[in-house]
């Protein structure tokens, strides 16, 4: 793998474009290469196989333009992919970095005794992953699935249903 290839990173939208740039901040030497799939968004609506699917149309994407890394910038999408991604190393054969719903980070913040507010996509609540940390840092913690809460953040769309229901 070149040392000077680009790091990929992906999200279903745009979203993730707050993550591509606190890398650029943080990695200001490293070349980068964003793909956001809005065709197939919103992903936190799909089945975990599908999103592994999509997942890894992007990543073979991201491999066939020399990345030396992934970087998954999607709760729903890492959730669902991120492990069968790195189990794959002959697919892959390099890292894969994925997003997670905050709670550790939270409770640190709030402290012990204070309710976290967890709004994520419907996959993202449903999935082991986040399963594993609300069983390690969740105590106290609200789950709130939200169907539409994707198209909300990546259009700031002020009338979606995501608001009022």
């Amino acid at each position: 793998m070149e040392r000077n290839a680009p790091i990929g990173i992906f999200d279903s939208g745009v979203g993730g474009i707050s993550v591509l740039a606190e890398c650029i901040r943080q990695l200001p030497g490293e070349d980068f290469i964003y793909f956001g799939d809005t065709l197939n968004a919103p992903y936190g609506t799909k089945t975990t196989g599908e999103i592994l699917r999509l997942c890894e149309n992007v990543a073979d994407i991201l491999t066939e333009k020399g990345v030396k890394a992934i970087v998954i910038a999607c709760n729903t999408a890492t959730a669902a992919a991120a492990e069968a991604l790195r189990e794959n190393t002959a697919r892959y054969p390099f890292p894969v970095i994925g997003m997670e719903p905050a709670l550790k980070l939270a409770k640190n913040e709030v402290g012990e005794d204070k309710k976290v507010l967890v709004l994520a996509t419907p996959s993202t609540i449903a999935s082991e992953k986040y399963a594993r940390l609300l069983s390690r840092f969740g105590e106290n913690t609200v789950s709130l699935p939200c169907p539409g809460l994707m198209e909300f953040v990546e259009r700031l769309e002020f009338d979606s249903p995501a608001l009022h229901t």
